[in-house]
């Protein structure tokens, strides 16, 4: 099986990201529809074997495919990868003791929100996302990203 590099996911995902306003919306949007999407799993009920862990749930245990994910794409990036999510969970966690309004009205909000955001900056663009293409490109945005700040500080990926 002949899997893509970080470069050759990064070229396919550039080719619906060269306007300026998209790739602006997409630094505001894809870091918080990941962090949103986190949340949702978060307040999913769990069973009761999870539910007896502390600090456990589906959020957290989805973290294990989606670094997997990463670490293949490239271990390096997967680091950068990997604190930028314990980031979004510390988030999590913290937002469920400081903030009133639950955590999955504050998240589907923000979902619906930021991919409206999404598809304007598509509409601007003139092209579709790549994740209809192909849905692992929902994970490849993150990581593209991220491959800008790692080329920014000359961080090798």
């Amino acid at each position: 099986m002949n899997r893509k590099t970080a470069d050759e996911w990064f070229e396919e995902y550039g080719e619906s990201h060269r306007n300026p306003v998209n790739k602006l919306i997409h630094w505001v949007c894809v870091p918080l529809i990941y962090l949103v999407v986190f949340g949702l799993l978060w307040e999913l009920p769990q069973p009761q074997w999870l539910a007896d862990i502390p600090v456990l749930n589906w959020g957290i245990l989805t973290t294990l495919p989606v670094m997997l994910f990463y670490y293949r794409l490239s271990p390096a990036l997967a680091k950068g990868l990997g604190l930028f999510t314990l980031a979004c969970l510390l988030f999590l966690l913290a937002y469920e003791s400081l903030w009133e309004t639950p955590l999955w009205i504050s998240c589907i909000v923000g979902f619906v929100i930021l991919w409206i955001g999404q598809f304007i900056g598509h509409h601007i663009e003139g092209k579709k996302p790549s994740f209809f293409k192909d849905i692992q490109f929902l994970l490849i945005g993150p990581a593209w990203l991220m491959g800008f700040i790692y080329r920014t500080f000359n961080i090798r990926y």
